[in-house]
């Protein structure tokens, strides 16, 4: 545990206890396969696996989506050279980060919401969920995230996705949403082994991703349309930025939680708040954080 920084290290052992943020710090340490998800609009499952297996390259399935691929022997490198890959038949994606639009589960013909899209790999998951068939709005307010984002969705095929260079957290009110997806910013504390430096991880960065969290949540809820569901998430692990916030939205009463439960094998984490999914960082997943919410 000496590895990761003092701060996390406090932050998980007064959550978890000892023994489970002992073993969170193992599943930082933790080597990950890389894993990628069939771009629907382009390929089919069976194209994927043919094309992989040409290739020399061993695969498994992963057992709750059939677009997900988990590749235990593979450098990235190599996927990158594969034809699949620059005719955008697939997506390099983290299982952990498909999880987010398959509960929200956006349909054709729904005017989708993505608050913080790029690089874009939930925005392109939720087009080829939709056969491409959603009106999806995806904001990006970082000029050279949303240049990357542009790129992806051409790649991609996903057309009918609208980039707005934005702060999703200053859009209109009188936008109306059917679904939203906030995938927040946040400190990253589910996914520390990736970090290039991990001295940043401070009280302070906790607290201004807090503060962020917050805002856009409200403005999620403000344009979403009664009935209309949003989908909160993060890549941290800790409770400030997951179970708090969603607790705080609950406590306006203008909106229900709907319970998110882990799909087989995902490994997960207790959470303060029953209903809410929170995966356990290990050798396969990175530490997520999700949940579901029903406007009244």
């Amino acid at each position: 545990m000496q590895q990761v920084p003092e701060y996390l290290t406090k932050q998980l052992t007064a959550q978890y206890g000892e023994e489970q943020a002992r073993a969170i710090c193992q599943g930082y340490a933790a080597r990950r396969p890389v894993t990628l998800r069939v771009n629907r609009l382009k390929a089919e499952p069976a194209e994927v696996r043919d094309a992989l297996a040409a290739a020399g390259i061993s695969f498994r399935p992963v057992v709750w989506s059939e677009d997900a691929f988990l590749l235990p022997d593979a450098l990235v490198e190599a996927v990158r050279a594969l034809p699949v890959y620059e005719e955008g038949k697939i997506y390099l994606q983290s299982l952990s980060s498909m999880l987010p639009p398959l509960f929200l589960c956006p349909n054709p013909g729904e005017a989708v919401l993505d608050m913080a899209a790029a690089p874009g790999g939930k925005t392109t998951q939720m087009a080829a969920m939709t056969g491409d068939r959603a009106q999806i709005t995806a904001c990006e307010k970082n000029a050279i995230r949303a240049e990357r984002l542009r790129y992806n969705l051409q790649k991609q095929g996903a057309k009918r996705v609208y980039v707005m260079q934005t702060d999703a957290a200053r859009l209109d009110d009188l936008f109306s949403f059917d679904k939203v997806l906030l995938d927040a910013p946040c400190s990253g504390s589910g996914t520390i082994a990736l970090w290039q430096n991990k001295l940043s991880f401070s009280q302070k960065l906790v607290e201004h991703c807090v503060q962020t969290q917050r805002q856009l949540l409200k403005k999620a809820l403000r344009v979403l349309k009664p009935g209309g569901e949003l989908v909160y998430s993060t890549c941290s692990i800790l409770a400030q930025e997951n179970e708090q916030a969603v607790a705080e939205a609950l406590k306006g009463g203008r909106v229900e939680l709907v319970p998110c439960a882990a799909p087989e094998g995902v490994p997960t984490l207790p959470t303060n708040l029953p209903g809410t999914l929170c995966v356990a960082p290990d050798e396969v997943y990175e530490g997520f954080f999700v949940a579901k919410l029903r406007k009244k």
